[in-house]
């Protein structure tokens, strides 16, 4: 009697009672069939000759008519009352104070009932819900009373079928957004400890208006009482004590920013060299690498010497697979430089031959531009002539790789190509976490992800449904090549079914494969084994998997000069290499022309970087 207070009355079919001693019978739409008003879900039987509630015999009509004395009635009600109610248990906890009997009179009596503020709103809402609820009944009853009169109903194939259709079916998007129509870059800003790579990051993230004015008062007054009170900035990105203590940056920071074109996730990696495996973590998700090198005087020395992070982290920028990388020339404004075009120039001389031996094309693939971190110089908008008067002739003759004066400008203005959304869905786990579910986090490398869709996770096989999905927190109707997203994984999946290096795929899924065939340069060896042969080991670190490998058989070395041997017993440094390598478990892998970003390889020992590779081969598939 509740609903129909706050609803408009309705057909005798779709009439629910929660209370069986003052419910009515209602009419059945077949001589032989009565419904369940309590019912949850529709399951016909063929041989039944009418619809009881909770599966026990229902009372004959003429007996349900028949008047009853008041006590039988009550214990009737009593036992009959549906526990999981929420009128009932509205009544009995909060107004009739646990007192049954008490709460039994007031059901039964509707006029004081409703006099209960909390009453009437709980009807409301359930009134709302029936409203929502009335064009599925409407349709699930068609069903049944077709299903009935052709008395041919089969249980175990309209189960089969009910679940296929349930598991293919696609999640509702009400409430959803389709997703930002701009395009989504991830920056990794890389480089030498302190060459100011978070004081950078901050200031985009402020000059983008995404910390408010009082917000960076308070990291003032912080740093003020460090006596580091340049470091303001950086603590926009270094949350945690120990990183703003000491200065240095140990787990690799996000934070979001977006221009009228395009939208950008920065990933503040860390410079110092024990930190290396996180710096890898987050330039495996980057489009665009960012290299801060210091210009201060003795800085961009350390930083580059041999032993520096500046070269092994250009090195594993382009291994790790970003399409562009910007060089920023940081501290300009130091009274060591004073923006002079000569230390510009000496720094960016000296990093162009590395840059071209780790793979980079210099021309089209690597940008130079000189800021200051600090008080946004070049950052958003152009310095000053008076205090630069070189840089606008630099920029406008295109002398540096760019015609754009500013570094956002930069970023604007870059195209990623080979984002192919048509390709099969391939997304590298990066991590994994459990909130009503499991929750995997990486970003789409080819492929468009949808709530709803079915996906391979590699290399187990294992298939799962994919529940919801996040794109830079905010749920998403669907995922493109580029996005950071979360997937809500379902259909049994637990925490322990999916790792980081897993690589979620639509059909036909990736390879998994243990042994590879790679092209690789060898750029440096341990201290105490200067030799690469056959038996050697190293970390494997590819996409974000992270395995131990064994270098089975070296097939071919090319040295500097140039000169080939086809049998080889070693390779030294300096050396290009066709090796096989065995890996410890089976990975997810692709070859590099046909999925690059599964196909990038480095391998690192001793907290070096030794070699850096593409895979060109994989085994065969096996029947």
């Amino acid at each position: 009697w509740y609903r129909s207070l706050s609803l408009p009355p309705r057909r005798a079919t779709k009439q629910r009672t929660h209370n069986a001693s003052t419910a009515q019978p209602t009419q059945p739409t077949s001589p032989n069939m009565s419904f369940n008003p309590g019912a949850t879900e529709w399951k016909p039987s063929a041989g039944a000759s009418e619809w009881s509630p909770g599966g026990a015999a229902a009372p004959a009509p003429a007996a349900a008519a028949a008047p009853s004395p008041a006590p039988a009635r009550q214990e009737s009600a009593v036992s009959e009352i549906d526990e999981s109610d929420p009128l009932w248990n509205l009544v009995l906890t909060k107004i009739a104070n646990g007192d049954r009997e008490r709460a039994l009179n007031l059901i039964n009596d509707p006029d004081a009932l409703t006099a209960y503020p909390e009453v009437a709103k709980l009807i409301e809402e359930l009134g709302e819900q029936d409203e929502a609820m009335d064009e599925a009944e409407d349709e699930a009853g068609d069903q049944i009373v077709e299903a009935t009169e052709k008395m041919q109903i089969s249980e175990e194939p309209a189960k089969a079928a009910a679940e296929d259709d349930v598991e293919d079916a696609e999640v509702p998007m009400e409430g959803v957004k389709e997703g930002d129509p701009r395009e989504h870059l991830n920056l990794v800003f890389i480089g030498h400890v302190d060459a100011g790579k978070s004081t950078l990051s901050g200031n985009i993230l402020y000059l983008t208006d995404n910390v408010d004015k009082r917000t960076i008062e308070k990291y003032e007054r912080e740093a003020k009482d460090l006596n580091r009170e340049s470091w303001f900035l950086a603590f926009i990105m270094d949350t945690n004590e120990e990183e703003r203590a000491k200065g240095k940056t140990v787990e690799v920071g996000k934070a979001h920013f977006a221009t009228d074109v395009k939208r950008y996730t920065i990933l503040d990696a860390p410079g110092h060299k024990n930190y290396v495996p996180n710096m890898i973590m987050g330039a495996c998700q980057a489009d665009i690498a960012v290299l801060v090198i210091s210009a201060r005087k003795g800085e961009f020395e350390t930083g580059f010497d041999r032993g520096g992070q500046t070269r092994e982290h250009a090195l594993l920028a382009k291994t790790l697979g970003v399409s562009y990388l910007v060089v920023v020339v940081n501290k300009m404004d130091d009274p060591t430089v004073n923006w002079q075009k000569d230390r510009f120039d000496e720094c960016t001389s000296k990093l162009k031959p590395f840059l071209k031996s780790c793979g980079f094309k210099i021309k089209r693939e690597v940008k130079f531009i000189p800021i200051s971190g600090l008080s946004g110089a070049n950052v958003k908008d152009e310095v000053d002539p008076s205090v630069c008067d070189w840089w606008k002739k630099s920029h406008t003759s295109g002398e540096n790789n760019t015609t754009v004066p500013t570094l956002i400008g930069l970023l604007d203005s870059f195209e990623i190509e080979g984002r192919d959304a048509a390709a099969p869905l391939r997304i590298p786990i990066l991590d994994r976490y459990t909130d009503r579910g499991t929750i995997a986090m990486g970003k789409v490398e080819s492929g468009t992800v949808r709530p709803g869709m079915k996906i391979t996770l590699m290399p187990t096989r294992n298939k799962y449904k994919v529940d919801a999905v996040w794109a830079n927190e905010e749920s998403v109707a669907v995922a493109r090549p580029g996005e950071n997203v979360l997937l809500k994984i379902g259909g049994g999946c637990g925490i322990e079914d999916v790792q980081r290096g897993f690589v979620a795929c639509t059909d036909p899924p990736c390879r998994s494969v243990q042994k590879v065939i790679c092209k690789a340069m060898l750029m440096d060896m341990p201290d105490n084994n200067q030799i690469f042969t056959a038996g050697f080991q190293a970390m494997f670190h590819t996409h974000t998997c992270e395995e131990e490998a064994t270098v089975v058989k070296l097939f071919e070395t090319t040295n500097k000069k140039g000169i080939v041997n086809k049998k080889p017993a070693f390779a030294t440094v300096g050396m290009q290499m066709v090796v096989m390598l065995e890996l410890e478990r089976m990975t997810p892998l692709g070859t590099f022309d046909k999925e690059p970003f599964l196909g990038r390889f480095s391998l690192r020992t001793e907290g070096k970087t030794v070699a850096i590779g593409v895979i060109t081969k994989l085994p065969p598939k096996k029947d």
